[in-house]
Order: C-alpha cells, then sequence, then structure tokens
C-alpha cells in the first residue's frame, strides 16, 4: 500500500483544534472527514474544503480557485474551494474554516439521505 504523504499527516495537526479528522484514500486524492461526514479532499498535497451558496464567497473573496478536474475532455468544477495558506499556521484558523465547510457537508448529507427512498 502506497504511504500518505507527509502533508496527509500534517492535517492532523492543523485540525487539532476542530477535532479528530480521518483522510482515506479516495480516487486520485484523499477525502478529509470529521464524524463521518466528508468536509474537505486533498488532491496533490492541496487542501480543498467543501463550500456552498452561503459559505463560498469567504474563499472567493480571497481568490481562492475551486476544484476542477478533467473527465473526458470536459472540465468538471466541484463544490470545494482551495484552503486558505492561514490555515496551516494558525489553529484557530483552521478550525474556524473547517467548522463551516463541516456545517455545509452536515446539510448537504441530511438533504441526500432525506430523498433516499424507504
Amino acid at each position: 500500500m502506497k504511504k500518505q504523504s507527509g502533508f496527509i499527516e500534517f492535517l492532523d495537526e492543523v485540525f487539532e483544534e476542530f477535532g479528530p479528522i480521518e483522510v482515506p484514500k479516495m480516487f486520485g486524492g484523499f477525502g478529509v472527514y470529521h464524524d463521518g461526514v466528508m468536509f474537505g479532499l486533498v488532491a496533490n498535497d492541496t487542501l480543498y474544503l467543501k463550500t456552498d451558496e452561503t459559505t463560498k464567497q469567504h474563499f472567493e473573496s480571497r481568490g481562492l480557485p475551486q476544484f476542477e478536474y478533467d473527465r473526458a475532455g470536459k472540465t468538471v468544477k466541484m463544490s470545494y474551494y482551495r484552503a486558505p495558506e492561514e490555515i496551516f499556521d494558525d489553529r484557530d484558523k483552521a478550525a474556524l474554516w473547517a467548522q463551516r465547510s463541516y456545517k455545509v457537508a452536515v446539510k448537504q448529507d441530511r438533504r441526500k439521505k432525506s430523498r433516499r427512498p424507504k
């Protein structure tokens, strides 16, 4: 099995004020989970955090790019934006940004579950 990068291991420290995280490998990157809910992803040692219409302005106002990838020659944009650099040096800011993204992820997860047939 491929060893995780030092960046992935560093995320435990980054989010220590937020709470415990799990970072399993998925597709070409990693998912970042808290309490079983994915609130971030890592691609090429770059952290992206979950957004929605109420939170993406925090990212866009700083010029942080949206996560995108190529599928069959088309660019697919996802609801994740690059995390601001200051969270890697400030655990309180990391907790704030993680909490915002986690709340969005929980809200979206609940919507998905309520739409599933019983």
